[in-house]
């Protein structure tokens, strides 16, 4: 029989989650400053969405407060983009570290003049130290760094950069080893590219293009049958006035 470590009065006890915090969900913020945020902000949500529809164990979420430590709710930041892999893909109001078992795989911070400092200082150590693997920062009007798209890799506690350049195409791109994506700026936009796939993910633009265009194609399709069912009820009224004829005349339809 082993006997198992009993605490001595020295050990601090276990951590409980006091259930009389409140963890707000909200700070009334308006979602991003400028379109220059929000469109991509937006965007790659979406896009990572759609990729991820058909995985239950892949959350994706934008803007929402992360809590990081237990019991203390001003511990926490609120990711622009993040992904986590291995969770539940239900709807939160905020995610709680503690709760979920582990913190954002990926994050992406949609970077301003008035948010670097923190973006590359404070969230940047914070990311780091509760294990966010990959942490991208995307630039849109150029303000702050030049390439506009920078990302970095955990390892041993500290972010190394991943590799970014642009292609033979002139287009910007570093690969997420996390997301199993290209990371790219085409045409100043933040666009996510499927390297086993050899595609672009969709953004909401083509999305609804491809929405349109298959709602069309069924409307035309409908129409088509409607179309067929409606020469087929004509010739059979026209079948069946022939055999009315033919009968008036003492003629049997029937008969070869």
């Amino acid at each position: 029989m082993v006997s198992k470590p009993v605490a001595t009065g020295s050990d601090p006890p276990p951590e409980v989650e006091d259930p009389s915090i409140h963890y707000p969900d909200t700070d009334d913020e308006p979602l991003a400053e400028t379109e220059f945020q929000f469109n991509p902000l937006t965007e790659m949500v979406h896009a990572l969405r759609v990729h991820y529809e058909d995985r239950p164990d892949v959350y994706v979420a934008g803007d929402m407060f992360v809590y990081y430590r237990m019991n203390v709710v001003a511990a926490n930041v609120a990711p622009d983009v993040f992904v986590v892999f291995g969770v539940d893909k239900r709807t939160r109001r905020s995610y709680m570290v503690w709760r979920e078992g582990k913190a954002p795989d990926f994050v992406m911070e949609i970077t301003s003049a008035s948010t670097y400092a923190r973006d590359i200082g404070e969230k940047r150590d914070i990311y780091a130290a509760i294990g966010v693997t990959e942490y991208w920062r995307f630039d849109p009007q150029r303000e702050c760094f030049d390439p506009p798209l920078a990302g970095e890799r955990l390892a041993d506690g500290s972010y190394e950069p991943i590799p970014v350049g642009e292609d033979s195409e002139g287009i910007l791109r570093g690969y997420s080893a996390r997301l199993g994506l290209d990371i790219c700026v085409r045409d100043d936009l933040l666009r996510l590219y499927d390297p086993i796939n050899r595609s672009w993910l969709r953004n909401l633009s083509e999305a609804e293009a491809a929405r349109v265009e298959a709602e069309a194609a069924r409307v035309e399709a409908e129409a088509a049958r409607a179309e067929k069912v409606a020469a087929l009820r004509a010739m059979q009224e026209r079948n069946r006035e022939l055999e009315a004829l033919l009968r008036q005349h003492g003629i049997s339809p029937d008969t070869e």
